[in-house]
């Protein structure tokens, strides 16, 4: 927190020392901990859910997770854990990486590099890449 004059800034350390004055344990809280809570669906549970089961003619699972997937980079790919369980769950429903990856790659016309990059960075959190595993 360089700046004092930041009123983000400052909003955010009162909202630190409030939440570390009601509970010490929040000090250290980190809402990336926090996505660990929520486990992936199995495939026939988003099937049932968001897939074909109830409409058969409908779009299955997979390409709805890839569709929100191209609207979560559409909006800047700003949800850091909204992508991340969006591609776990993709590929649990069948999603290839390519699949995802090409997904992403399809919204840098709409939304921009910038949005792109980040999406891609984070589908790669979740897919479990990084930089060292591709040298």
């Amino acid at each position: 927190m360089s700046d004092p004059q930041n009123p983000f800034e400052a909003m955010m350390k009162q909202a630190h020392d409030m939440a570390k004055a009601l509970n010490p344990a929040l000090e250290s809280f980190s809402p990336k901990g926090f996505e660990a809570l929520w486990p992936t669906m199995p495939k026939e549970a988003m099937e049932l859910m968001f897939g074909n089961t109830v409409n058969k003619d409908g779009l299955d699972a997979k390409t709805r997770l890839l569709i929100t997937l191209a609207g979560l980079t559409m909006q800047g790919a700003q949800a850091d854990t909204a992508v991340r369980q969006t591609v776990r769950h993709a590929i649990a429903a069948g999603a290839r990486k390519q699949e995802i990856v090409e997904t992403i790659g399809q919204m840098s016309v709409f939304a921009g590099i910038p949005a792109m990059t980040r999406a891609l960075e984070l589908a790669q959190e979740a897919m479990g890449e990084t930089e060292e595993d591709k040298s």
